[in-house]
């Protein structure tokens, strides 16, 4: 090739029947974070129960809130009973209902997942502006019917319920659901709150349930009549491919790379562990500062939402000579970026002064810190 040319391969406006520009190509079409169900840093696979769920809800893979008014009629597990995956997705959420429970008028059950502020303020929803979104994922259940979720604001007062059909029992099927914005209610604008939450039904009663298809001033978590995974005992309902894009119509899936992802769940939720048992880990260090407690830190892998809370458990407090169990924990500071917290230990004799850390209890894979700053 002579000095001064270039060649060069010029890339159409399509490839393989994709449009580049339309929303194959684009950086961050997905809104849904951990839609293809990979990251599980709290469980890693193992299944949830949901025996305490009427008192508190709780997350299971990263991002999914559960949410529910009755205890133990259900578990969640990420890739449970061990169905093959779709084609092109190695994972998926896994509900399996614990009995045939019949639904009251006040009850309600549901998988969501709150989508950050920052991540939908440009779609305008509350103005005249309001942009159409389209939802698409794929389902797998052993029961058939109308099934069902919704879109909720921040406030809990404006909802859109929306229905779907699966037509064949344990058969993976490809679902898309077109949305226009809402013009009404209030959603926040670019805020670390929360900007849409996108919730998959479970089993609703009429208190929460409303017409599918339509924004109503409301809090609906499911349009009326649809299916109730908890009415049947051992009925499954499982997804994967979890999509929220802009535009009318649904386009291939965005896939990322695993760090990318586990990054971006990582500023909601952040787990300090070790899944070796023959290699202990240290989880944060600092300074013995009585004959029981130390004074330690770590920094987060990645920016958090906002000042996480932090929790631990089956850690223990090491001085380089002896270790004790930990009882008692204050977090003393906690900034998006790193913790301090004061850690004690139960019958510990430590030397003011040394060096101290925070260590994984010997041979455990289940000790672990983590901090908190879901929305």
């Amino acid at each position: 090739m002579a000095y001064g040319t270039v060649s060069a391969d010029v890339i159409q406006s399509s490839v393989a029947n994709t449009s580049l520009g339309a929303g194959n190509a684009s950086i961050m079409k997905n809104r849904i974070i951990n839609g293809a169900m990979v990251i599980d840093q709290r469980n890693a696979g193992a299944s949830y129960s949901t025996s305490t769920l009427a008192s508190a809800n709780f997350y299971c893979l990263d991002r999914y809130l559960v949410t529910g008014t009755q205890n133990s009629k259900f578990t969640i597990q990420q890739n449970a009973g061990s169905v093959t995956p779709p084609a092109g997705f190695n994972n998926y959420l896994g509900v399996t209902s614990s009995s045939a429970y019949s639904v009251a008028s006040g009850d309600l059950f549901a998988i969501i997942q709150r989508i950050e502020a920052f991540n939908t303020a440009d779609l305008g929803w509350g103005t005249a502006n309001a942009k159409t979104i389209t939802i698409s994922f794929q389902v797998y259940s052993s029961l058939t019917g109308t099934f069902g979720g919704s879109l909720r604001n921040n406030n809990n007062n404006r909802s859109y319920p929306f229905s779907y059909t699966v037509s064949s029992a344990n058969t993976w099927t490809s679902i898309s659901i077109t949305i226009a914005g809402d013009t009404s209610g209030t959603w926040e604008g670019a805020t670390n709150n929360t900007g849409i939450q996108v919730g998959f039904n479970l089993g609703t009663g009429s208190t929460y349930s409303g017409t599918a298809g339509a924004w109503a001033g409301a809090n609906y978590y499911a349009p009326t009549g649809a299916t109730s995974v908890v009415g049947t005992n051992g009925a499954t309902f499982y997804i994967t491919g979890v999509q929220l894009e802009v535009g009318s119509s649904a386009t291939g899936y965005e896939y990322r790379q695993y760090t990318q992802e586990l990054s971006l769940c990582q500023r909601y939720y952040t787990k300090f562990a070790n899944n070796s048992s023959t290699t202990s880990a240290t989880f944060a260090s600092g300074n013995i500062v009585s004959s029981t407690d130390a004074r330690v830190s770590a920094t987060f892998p990645t920016t958090m939402r906002t000042s996480p809370t932090i929790n631990y458990s089956l850690v223990r407090l090491f001085d380089g000579n002896s270790a004790s169990a930990i009882n008692s924990i204050t977090q003393n500071q906690a900034t998006t970026t790193v913790f301090g917290a004061q850690f004690g230990a139960s019958a510990a004799s430590f030397t003011i002064g040394r060096g101290a850390n925070i260590v994984q209890n010997a041979g455990d894979t289940t000790s672990y810190i983590d901090a908190s700053a879901e929305l």
